[in-house]
């Protein structure tokens, strides 16, 4: 696909780089056919083909438009696409470059994205919201967000570890306020074992959210943020149970290719079950059948496939497939809240999969889709490690 660049931008790096991906894409379709969005409307532009169509036009008018920005506003970005194309084209740096040449001029970013933008990444502020947005739950007319304040809050989870572990135990946002059983439950596995771990006393956001909104800049700032509070030596790992943290935090040395030690946390990260399948567990839950459903995140980003269950397997669950799991569950980061009603049609087919097999007890690997399936499912959603003893 031939792209004639707008003069202003031809001087940028990152347009040459977003060129040379678009340059790849020839027009087969095969990514519409995996596409959650275009599976649902049918509509081209709703689709990966059809949004690359879109940001070429960016690219050679210097200039956005609604179709555009709607487009990919409406993206989920979960990367099915990707492996479904013949020919390569990473189809995510795309929609993430377009977003921030969009979001690179006078903002007309709508409310809801800017306080999810300004209240999320910080923790303290977070939390204290959250727990003054469940007092007027009753009240909010947004289904979405009344939905998203039903779980309740516990006091915060002091995770200590020691000065010289050789493990980096990272907490996350969202996870650290709403389901701080996660990284307390795998801080036990690892203090059971003897691992030595540490925290970072002053961790940030991953930059994931801010990346998805087209925040380039802010998310570069917290990831230096983080970078700068750790030496990794070449023995040790840095641990992400938020596989939505850990496809960002692995690329960290593409986001900040001047920043030194970048390289070095990004080639530590592991995802826990990279790190937890050296080990042998005992079942924790009386839970028999067990469905694990896969974040896109972790499947289609991170390229990390039939691990988890194998470790569950090997604990003596029974884990069960079900149709469409590598369909995205309709979360994807705050999409369920600024795409609400994409994201329960697409939640809907999900849950049609999951109640179909029957499980004891559904299970995740990310914060987002744990939060987003629970209210609606009748039997309990856990992150999986919860399940391992």
């Amino acid at each position: 696909m031939r792209t004639v660049i707008a003069p202003t931008l031809k001087n940028e790096d990152a347009v040459q780089d977003l060129v040379a991906e678009i340059s790849k894409c020839v027009h087969c379709g095969f990514c519409n056919s995996v596409c959650p969005t275009y599976q649902l409307t049918g509509n081209e532009l709703q689709g990966p083909r059809g949004r690359i169509y879109l940001v070429k036009g960016l690219l050679e008018r210097d200039d956005t438009n609604e179709a555009l920005e709607d487009s990919l506003s409406k993206c989920l970005t979960c990367r099915a696409c990707e492996p479904a194309c013949p020919s390569g084209v990473q189809y995510g740096k795309i929609a993430e470059e377009a977003r921030f040449l969009i979001y690179n001029r006078p903002s007309r970013r709508p409310f809801l994205q800017r306080m999810l933008l300004k209240v999320i990444p910080d923790t303290t502020k977070f939390r204290k919201l959250y727990r003054v947005g469940r007092w007027f739950r009753p009240f909010v007319p947004s289904n979405s967000l009344r939905e998203t304040l039903s779980r309740k809050t516990s006091s915060p989870t002091t995770i200590t570890g020691v000065k010289d572990g050789k493990v980096v135990l990272l907490q996350g946002c969202v996870q650290q306020v709403l389901t701080p059983e996660v990284v307390a439950h795998l801080a036990e596995l690892l203090e059971t074992r003897e691992i030595p771990f540490r925290v970072l006393t002053q961790e940030r956001c991953c930059g994931s959210l801010n990346l998805h909104l087209g925040e380039k800049e802010a998310a570069q700032n917290e990831m230096k943020a983080n970078v700068s509070q750790v030496r990794i030596e070449w023995d040790e790992v840095i641990l992400s149970s938020a596989s939505g943290c850990g496809v960002t935090l692995k690329d960290y040395d593409r986001y900040l290719p001047q920043v030194e030690h970048a390289s070095r946390f990004a080639r530590a990260v592991r995802d826990i079950s990279e790190y937890l399948a050296q080990f042998e567990f005992k079942k924790a839950h009386k839970a028999e059948r067990v469905v694990f459903q896969s974040p896109c995140t972790l499947q289609h980003g991170q390229r990390i496939s039939g691990l988890v269950e194998a470790i569950l397997t090997r604990t003596g669950y029974e884990v069960i497939p079900y149709r469409d799991a590598s369909q995205c569950c309709g979360s994807a980061g705050t999409y369920s809240l600024l795409q609400p009603k994409q994201a329960r049609a697409l939640r809907d087919k999900k849950i049609s999969a999951l109640t179909d097999v029957a499980p004891d007890v559904v299970v995740t690997a990310n914060v987002g889709c744990q939060l987003f399936l629970e209210p609606v499912l009748d039997v309990p959603v856990l992150h999986w490690i919860e399940l391992l003893r």
